[in-house]
Order: structure tokens, then sequence, then C-alpha cells
């Protein structure tokens, strides 16, 4: 499979103004060429493709007005056409929106070279256009007799300089581990599993709130365009890039126990999308991330030869009594724990972790449709409904 490698680098002042410039010119070249396609289309209902646009690159370089173009290496551009012709297949097959235009401020400052426009030898990469190899922090090794395909280099909102390596990769299975977890995602603690265990939530966004509100304040007093709103801004991007660095790491480093642990790991497939739009919730869902560990599972789960289950969010794994099966009415969200008809006394996450894992087995042993869960939800809904993502053979 292709895995890309990403490590910080520090380019000297003329590899970073190369670099500036080739950014601004992958941003002229993908607005140009989205601008002539939709006129086209708009105009005389023609669809323009990727040869076409090409062929406009051509001609917009022997321009006066555009000439600055052919001061860059000529691979970015092209593969910003490329993109954009990506763009335009994943909305006409209704996977995305219509692409939109690169804002020089709001969009992410990237260029993408092909094998002919670096060059890769023992441990050093230098780009085209540049006579010096770029200073990276090799933070990880690459696989071992690995040759990149393609390099992206970034750089962030706080100033960071990022090359992103994409190279061919076999992960080796992990040794098998005959044990299975139910995960059940919340606020107060991130993650329950069905074991009792309890994973804190960090709140890497509410360590520092106050911190970031006062550089916020500071920035909204500043002038629009002076050098001081600039170097504010960049104080306030720096705190974000800190609090979304931590809280990758963290859920890196969960995802990753989580699956080295165990042979089959079951969530619960929750709306975050329907939930940041409650006001009152919406910061910290948001900054548990509960997407991000979703979709770290899943690769994770494929790479070392695990089975990851997704049970449907209508499942009541918190209301439903884990000892007898029977479905509470009502259980408010301020109630942590809880008595069943039956005696059963119930902590609500870890019961509700409990019940996922039940759910998640019985996938696994009947097979995709199985209805483990009787009970029917308000009209006329089933409560589990399965996605199960097993491992390639």
């Amino acid at each position: 499979m292709k895995r890309a490698f990403r490590y910080r680098f520090y380019p000297t002042d003329t590899q970073a103004a190369e670099l500036m410039r080739t950014f601004g010119c992958v941003r002229k070249v993908y607005n140009l060429a989205l601008r002539a396609r939709s006129e086209a289309w708009e105009l005389r209902r023609e669809r323009v493709g990727y040869g076409v646009t090409s062929a406009m690159l051509t001609e917009w370089k022997t321009t006066e007005e555009l000439a600055f173009l052919r001061e860059v290496s000529c691979v970015p551009l092209q593969q910003a056409l490329r993109h954009l012709q990506t763009a335009f297949a994943n909305f006409f097959a209704k996977r995305a929106g219509f692409p939109r235009f690169k804002s020089r401020r709001k969009s992410r400052a990237s260029a993408e070279y092909t094998a002919s426009a670096f060059r890769y030898r023992d441990g050093r990469l230098t780009l085209a256009k540049m006579s010096e190899p770029l200073d990276i922090v090799w933070s990880r090794p690459l696989p071992a007799g690995a040759v990149p395909s393609t390099v992206t280099v970034s750089r962030d909102s706080a100033g960071r300089w990022f090359v992103s390596l994409l190279c061919d990769d076999t992960p080796v299975p992990a040794p098998t581990a005959g044990a299975a977890v139910g995960v059940d995602a919340g606020i107060t603690s991130l993650a329950t599993l069905s074991t009792g265990e309890k994973i804190a939530n960090p709140r890497h966004e509410q360590r520092d709130r106050e911190r970031l509100a006062r550089l916020q304040r500071e920035l909204s007093r500043k002038t629009k365009g002076s050098a001081n709103r600039a170097k504010a801004r960049l104080r306030v991007a720096k705190v974000h890039a800190r609090i979304a660095d931590r809280r990758r790491d963290h859920l890196h480093k969960l995802s990753t126990g989580l699956v080295h642990e165990n042979q089959m790991v079951v969530i619960e497939d929750l709306s975050v999308r329907t939930m940041v739009k409650n006001r009152s919730l919406a910061r910290a869902v948001s900054d548990a991330a509960w997407r991000d560990l979703r979709s770290m599972l899943e690769y994770k789960c494929a790479w070392y030869g695990r089975e990851l289950v997704v049970v449907d969010r209508w499942l009541p794994s918190s209301k439903l009594c884990g000892a007898c099966g029977t479905v509470r009415a009502k259980l408010p969200l301020d109630v942590r724990e809880w008595t069943c008809d039956c005696g059963a006394v119930h902590d609500r996450d870890v019961n509700a972790a409990r019940n996922i894992l039940a759910a998640g087995l019985a996938v696994s042993a009947c097979g995709d449709g199985v209805r483990p869960q009787r009970e029917s939800l308000p009209g006329g809904r089933r409560s589990v409904k399965q996605e199960r993502s097993r491992p390639p053979r």
C-alpha cells in the first residue's frame, strides 16, 4: 500500500522564497483553470478536461502578465491541474461539492512534486530549482529500500514547514491477540472500555483556552494589514498548532494501544456533524475529536490485521441493561449510574461499552446483517446496524 511519511524541515531563506513563489503559482494556476472550466460550462455547456487546461497552462506562460509562471518548476503546476481534475471527478460522482477557489490566507499552502522534479539519494532530498538539499528532521526512518514516488511540501498557518514522502510499504500484521474490546466515546472520559477502564479526556483546547482568548483579543485590536497584526495572527496560530499536535499525539497513542492489545475493536457510529450543532456541546465534542479516533482505528486495524466493527448509533447502549436485556425508558445525561429493576447496578459508560462489545461480537459470529438486539425504536427503526471492516486476506 501507499503510505505518506511526514517530516518537518527548516529551509534556507533562498529555499523558503522559492517555495513561497511555487505555492503562489500553484494557487494561481488552480484558480485560472477552475475559472476557465466553470465559464466553459456556463457559457457553452462545454466540459473542459485536464488535457485542455494543460494546453492553457502552456499558453499562459507565454503571456507577459503570467510570465512569472516560468520561474518555478512546471511539475507542481501540472499537479495542481490534476488535483482540479480529481475535484471535478468527485463532484460529478456526487462524492464532494463543487470545487472552490483557493484563498491566499485560508487555503493550505502546498506543492506536489513527482519523481521527475526531485532527487532523493542517501537520505537527502533536493527539489527542482534548488541547488541544496532540504534540512529535514528525520524523526523516523523510511521503510527499508523505499523510494518516494511523490513529495509534497507544505507550510502551515504557524509558519512551520513540512515535507510528506509517499512510498510503497507493506505493514507487518501484529501477533494474534485473543481479546476483543468495546469502546464508548464520551466527554467526561474520552473513551470507556468494556474492561471497565476509563481513558481520561485531556481537554487540550480547554487547557489553553485563556491564553488563546487573550491572544485573540490582542489580534482583534491590531490594524488590518499591519505588520503587528501579522505577528499577532502568528501567535494565535502557534497556540492552535500546539493544541492540535497534542490532541493528535494522544489519539495516536490511544488507537495504537487498542489495536495492538485486541484482535477486534467495536465502536459506535456517532453523528459528530449533528452533535456539533448543539451550542452547549460543540466545543467539547470538537475537542474530543471522535472522528479522528475512528479514522485512526480504521486504517490501523487494516494495517495490523485486526477487525473493526461499527454498530449503529441507534443502539440504546446506555439504557440497555447488560444483565437482563431491559431497555430503560429514559436516562438523562446527568445520570452517570443507575440501577435496573433486576437489581443490577450499572455505570453508564461501562455498561454502554459492554453492550457495544456484545453487539459487535454478535455481528462477528453471525455475519453482516444480523440483528442481535430485537427491540425497536420509535419510528420503526431497528436498534442495531453494523459495519464491518475486516483486514485484507
